[in-house]
């Protein structure tokens, strides 16, 4: 697949140069995509047009948030397909990307679009966010949590900010609900140890709706009981 009008695009409204290597990796990116989702749900956005701007475009829309600093420590919560962290590391080769996701077939995926890209400093886990959030290897050692279409706010911050160091930031990727779950999710994110920053309005060519990027900084450590146990955040959020 081209991917003319992501690196269009790109260039235009997020000031990024996507060179030929990084192009190509997008291409065969997007064509794996489609050839696993024959046999396996990862998307069900499957236009070409569609994958450069609601998949590769606004995961790289995270770059108006937080500077993506080499060496910078990133963990992609609930990847799925990979995205928000994919995208992010074809265009930035230099930061350390983290992919966690439950669902061990989309892990399977990752793990081939990883090595078949030939990816260094990119790691696949496959476990639930409330289990990294109490594994010692993970807990507060991202410098930058990120996560897509994941859970409310209030669920999200319980399993974003255990995983996110202090001074840190987690990046929620969220629709036109942002800003009221936003405002929901400020009790919770106290408890946890972070606040809500700024949220940053992201206008996306051909998509009709308004997405926005949540960024909460983490300014305190999150205490030892959070994240509860798998499932607990969804059924009792904070």
């Amino acid at each position: 697949m081209k991917v003319e009008r992501l690196v269009r695009c790109s260039r235009d409204l997020l000031g990024l140069d996507l060179g030929p290597d990084t192009q190509r990796a997008f291409s065969l990116y997007a064509d794996e995509l489609l050839a696993w989702n024959q046999t396996t749900n990862l998307t069900a956005i499957t236009a070409p047009e569609d994958i450069e701007m609601r998949h590769f475009l606004d995961s790289l829309s995270v770059s108006l948030a937080i500077a993506l600093t080499p060496n910078l420590r990133v963990i992609d919560v609930g990847t799925g397909a990979g995205f928000p962290g994919l995208p992010l590391r074809l265009a930035f080769p230099h930061i350390e990307l983290t992919l966690l996701e439950a669902t061990a077939k989309k892990t399977a995926f990752l793990e081939h679009i990883v090595d078949h890209l030939k990816l260094a400093n990119v790691r696949v886990i496959n476990a639930r966010a409330e289990e990294a959030g109490q594994d010692p290897a993970s807990r507060e050692k991202y410098d930058l949590v990120l996560a897509r279409a994941v859970a409310q706010m209030p669920t999200l911050g319980e399993y974003l900010l255990p995983l996110c160091r202090v001074g840190g930031r987690c990046v929620a990727l969220k629709g036109e609900n942002a800003v009221a779950e936003a405002q929901q999710a400020e009790n919770a994110l106290r408890i946890l140890g972070g606040h809500v920053e700024k949220v940053i309005p992201v206008e996306l060519p051909q998509v009709a709706e308004t997405h926005y990027l949540v960024v909460v900084q983490k300014i305190a450590a999150t205490p030892p009981q959070y994240p509860r146990r798998p499932g607990i955040p969804t059924k009792r959020p904070l």
